[in-house]
């Protein structure tokens, strides 16, 4: 195998982090065997007959959001603190967002906010991934959602890969203790790359390559002493279905979308692709939007970001409404925590990372919307009422899909570990 390593993300803490990849060295499908291949035979239960599994889209928000600016405005606070945006009404009396966000703000029903929940001071989507922070999950690597879905469905159909990420294999999407076959597919990365034939190769030359594959994995699968290679032909099988099939390659080509709805997506392209993996059937799908570690100009920034962010976002959930998906996939929108109530005196003012207390917008998945659960503080410094904590949050979007948070799984120890420790869901949107 080869890594590579992708695109580089730096934040204010000075470190880089970057995607990551893997190619397997004989070309189409053989990454996507490596993926599969540990796959068990656990499935994520039976549905009733023509009833689609649940899905979810995990929109993160890399560099911490203010919260201040977005969905927790306080007008009446000091100059210092309020900052320069004013609230508008929603169509939810007495629930008020940023005057960047109307297009939210009209649809407002279709939504909820949650802004008391309580974070940790670190770059990394880890912890809204896990619940874990990342310094936790550098010894007990517990999975991410994805994951988690990817196993839980992995009897599922062979041509739809269960957990994509459209922002690579970064820091938060690892399987952890689950093992590789649960990463995350890419558009960029191992797996969805392969999901065509490639040039000068037909349907006759792929079942070549599958033969061969086969073979070279029979001699692996006999000096494998962990057992790791077991089950490979099926999963190998699996892999050259999903290249075969075109199933994901087609959701991924936008060009098969109505001009007009394209045109509604025009530099949000990210929230039509997952919203089309999701109309595939994938289990699980993150993305990443935007830039927000605000330290100075953040109002400059915020001007620029927050219109887009608010027509990816309304696009999206009323796509999914339109297509009667609104109740069977659950949508979160965060970042890993808040900004400093307090403006900075950076260039054009600023705020630092907070992580007393921050938002997260949610809808769909048959949850309660149309509220705004929790409050912060007058000046927004901490939670005043109903603090909750990442791994609530996320009870309470595995309980929307169906999946008991207080399941275990075994650890690379044997150990059986739940999939989150604080099981509590956020009561009010249950």
């Amino acid at each position: 195998m080869l890594t590579l390593w992708g695109k580089q993300e730096r934040f204010c803490d000075g470190i880089s982090r970057r995607s990551f990849l893997q190619i397997g060295a004989f070309g189409a499908g053989l990454t996507l065997a490596d993926l599969l291949r540990t796959r068990t035979a656990h499935a994520n239960g039976p549905t009733a007959a023509g009833q689609r599994a649940k899905s979810a889209i995990m929109i993160y928000l890399p560099g911490g959001p203010s919260h201040m600016d977005m969905w927790d405005l306080k007008p009446d606070a000091p100059a210092e603190f309020r900052g320069e945006f004013r609230p508008i009404a929603t169509n939810v009396p007495g629930v008020q967002i940023c005057e960047y966000f109307p297009m939210q703000a009209r649809m407002f029903d279709k939504l909820a906010v949650i802004r008391s929940i309580v974070s940790v001071d670190e770059h990394s989507d880890s912890l809204v991934m896990t619940g874990y922070p990342e310094q936790v999950n550098r010894t007990a690597e517990h999975p991410s959602i994805g994951s988690v879905i990817s196993r839980l469905r992995a009897n599922a159909d062979n041509d739809i890969p269960p957990f994509v990420s459209l922002r690579g294999m970064s820091r938060g999407t690892e399987p952890g203790y689950l093992g590789i076959a649960h990463r995350p597919f890419t558009p960029d990365g191992p797996g969805l790359q392969n999901l065509r034939l490639a040039n000068g190769i037909n349907a006759q030359r792929l079942e070549d390559r599958r033969s061969l594959l086969q073979s070279f994995d029979t001699i692996r699968r006999d000096i494998d002493a962990s057992g790791a290679m077991q089950g490979l032909d099926s999963f190998t099988g699996r892999a050259f279905e999903m290249i075969a099939s075109g199933t994901v390659r087609r959701a991924l080509d936008l060009s098969r979308e109505d001009p007009r709805v394209r045109d509604r997506y025009r530099g949000i392209e990210q929230f039509l692709t997952a919203r089309r993996l999701i109309e595939a059937g994938v289990g699980c799908v993150t993305l990443a939007y935007g830039g927000w570690d605000t330290h100075g100009a953040n109002f400059r920034t915020l001007r620029n970001q927050l219109p887009h962010l608010d027509r990816g976002i309304a696009n999206l959930i009323a796509d999914l409404h339109d297509l009667g998906l609104q109740d069977d996939v659950v949508t979160v929108v965060w970042g890993e925590f808040g900004r400093t109530p307090r403006i900075n005196s950076n260039d054009g003012g600023g705020r630092d990372h907070w992580a007393p207390v921050m938002s997260a917008l949610i809808a769909g998945g048959g949850l309660r919307m149309g509220q705004a659960v929790g409050a912060s503080s007058a000046r927004g410094e901490y939670p005043r009422e109903r603090p909750y904590h990442v791994q609530n949050v996320l009870s309470t979007v595995y309980r929307a899909l169906g999946i008991d948070p207080s399941q275990t799984f075994n650890n690379g120890a044997g150990r059986p570990m739940y999939i989150l420790d604080n099981r509590d869901p956020v009561t009010e949107l249950i």
